[in-house]
């Protein structure tokens, strides 16, 4: 049932002991009651860098941006040569960079947690590294952080993650910059992000990258949240499958079953989009599996640091290596978020952690799981994708509204030992095509994504 269990239930017991497209930058408005009135302030704010212009506004040094219907980033003129040992294969190789640098951006929402996404392409030969540099309220400023090195390929370099950075106010959670001590009162005002694009020297390759962003947030503590509206009645045919019928398929990318919620969910909102890996993009999978695409999807969201499925960002990034699409990892507020989107014909994959008698019809507990929203039923009950279900014909589920909405975005919980532990707080990955209907892109405006 759960591929982020492990570092989340860390990230969590240390916020516990502690407390006891540029887009222009886009946070959602405060919720509104019925009669329009602000409920709560904003707690999400999301920063896109999309556009020719937004390319430009960087500090480059051996960057050029790129026009088109998608205008990306790619290297002009390597600013250097540098060596990388990776850790995960024991080989040094050398490779040609060159850097882009983010403006600064004020976050609207002072933040106790960041989490970066991007969306891009690494031919065989590249590979890219993602940074974040923040500035605390007090004008301190952390070190530059490792967010990802990131390739859609394993041949070059190992997708993976970085542990152990902390300046000991701060630190990174896999994919996750977080506060120490959110209760201090510390919080993070600003930031940049740093892309460094690599290639094989001597060469003319280059990664694209169409997009780059993060979300920051400050969601406060909380066991509860009040109950929504229901307000849209609608299904979407959403793919349905299974994690559980690829149980010990790969031990390599974490051994199927419960570790693989996250690519499962990806690979259903990839292929509800029109897209899904070639047959000869398959023909490394034993022909003896059903669903290749999910092994698929598992191999290429692996994090190699982490040994899962579940980095955020990578599952992401995987979605929008497929053909005109676009992947973010954010907050929603709320269910009204979420109906936002279905009414607009956009389904949610949803991370969420709960003990088995908090979800009726679920019939498992977990410390973190990734699902599909794709409806609501007439009296607003949440219709999930759930791949922790024991066949395809069984991952259609309907859960009940109050206890669904609450397990999804509450920050604190109960475990089954009564120990507090963290809840997600509303997280969500969205994919959408790179031209979205009007509709669509009116209801990514509503929840902060442009």
């Amino acid at each position: 049932m759960t591929d982020s269990a492990p570092r989340r239930t860390v990230l969590a017991a240390a916020l516990a002991a502690v407390a006891g497209t540029a887009v222009a930058s886009t946070a959602p408005a405060a919720v509104a009651d019925d009669r329009g009135h602000a409920s709560e302030p904003a707690l999400v704010d999301n920063r896109s860098w999309v556009s020719w212009i937004d390319w430009w506004s960087g500090d480059r040094a051996g960057t050029r941006p790129v026009a088109g219907h998608r205008p990306g980033l790619v290297i002009g003129r390597p600013a250097g040569v540098t060596d990388y040992s990776d850790p995960h294969t024991g080989t040094t190789s050398t490779w040609e960079y060159a850097t882009w640098t983010s403006p600064v951006h004020t976050s609207t929402v002072p933040a106790t947690e960041v989490i970066a996404s991007w969306n891009a392409a690494t031919p065989p030969g590249t590979w890219i590294q993602i940074e974040l540099r923040g500035t605390y309220g007090d004008a301190t400023t952390t070190p530059w952080y490792v967010m990802g090195r990131w390739a859609s390929g394993d041949g070059d370099i190992r997708r993976t993650s970085v542990d152990d950075q902390s300046d000991g106010r701060s630190s990174i959670w896999t994919d996750t910059f977080a506060v120490d001590d959110p209760a201090s009162g510390l919080r993070l005002a600003a930031y940049q992000l740093r892309l460094t694009l690599h290639r094989t020297p001597g060469t003319r390759l280059t990664p694209t990258v169409w997009r780059l962003g993060a979300m920051a947030s400050d969601i406060p503590d909380r066991f509860t949240v009040p109950a929504s509206t229901p307000r849209v009645a609608r299904e979407l045919a959403v793919p349905r499958y299974s994690q559980n019928t690829h149980v010990g398929q790969y031990p390599e990318y974490d051994n199927g079953g419960e570790a693989w919620c996250s690519p499962t969910s990806s690979q259903m909102i990839v292929e509800f989009w029109g897209r899904r890996p070639s047959a000869e993009e398959l023909a490394w999978v034993n022909p003896d599996f059903v669903d290749p695409q999910v092994c698929h999807a598992a191999r290429f969201t692996y994090d190699h640091q982490y040994e899962g499925c579940g980095n955020w960002p990578f599952n992401a990034a995987y979605a929008a290596t497929y053909p005109a699409m676009n992947a973010v990892v954010t907050r929603l507020r709320s269910l009204t978020d979420l109906e936002t989107l279905i009414r607009a014909g956009i389904p949610a994959i949803t991370s969420q952690s709960f003990r088995k008698e908090e979800l009726t019809g679920a019939g498992y507990g977990t410390s973190g799981h990734l699902m599909t929203v794709v409806g609501f039923t007439e009296n607003g009950d949440v219709i999930a994708n759930d791949p922790a279900s024991p066949s395809n014909e069984a991952v259609r589920r309907v859960y009940p509204r109050r206890e669904w909405e609450n397990i999804w975005l509450r920050t604190k919980r109960y475990n089954a030992s009564g120990a507090v532990v963290s809840g997600t707080g509303g997280v969500c990955y969205l994919y959408f095509p790179d031209h979205p209907t009007a509709a669509q892109r009116k209801a990514l405006a509503a929840v902060g994504v442009r």
